[in-house]
């Protein structure tokens, strides 16, 4: 095995851990108080950081370079591993917004972007990495 390949597998670890935590908080979601709903925020942001990493350390065990975020989703759409690459760009965009949610309307907005899009993207690229682990 190579160095690439552990790479990606021990990286995988890291996000399977962030993933399920996130997941969890998707499955209470409408038992979520609004501090937890700010929890679940972050999540997200930790769970994407490491979706696209875990993506680009896949990548590059595959031999395909990406270094940059915009490189690594238009690499992971390219080879199929990633089904809407424009969902990807918005997530990688909406990112550092959702985390300055300081009004109920941005707030609102965010949480329901996460649960309603940015979950099921996160969870298709879960599934499939661990697939090939």
């Amino acid at each position: 095995m190579s160095t690439k390949e552990i790479r990606w597998k021990q990286r995988f670890e890291n996000f399977n851990k962030a993933y399920n935590q996130f997941h969890k908080a998707i499955q209470n979601f409408d038992k979520l108080s609004v501090l937890e709903k700010e929890g679940l925020i972050q999540r997200f942001e930790y769970t994407f950081e490491l979706a696209w990493k875990t993506l680009k350390d896949y990548l590059e065990s595959q031999e395909v370079e990406a270094k940059f975020p915009r490189e690594v989703i238009k690499q992971a759409f390219h080879y199929e591993l990633i089904q809407d690459g424009e969902l990807w760009m918005d997530m990688l965009e909406k990112r550092n917004l959702l985390a300055h949610t300081y009004d109920e309307e941005r707030f609102n907005f965010a949480v329901k972007k996460i649960k309603e899009e940015y979950y099921g993207a996160i969870s298709q690229i879960h599934s499939l990495l661990g697939k090939k682990i």
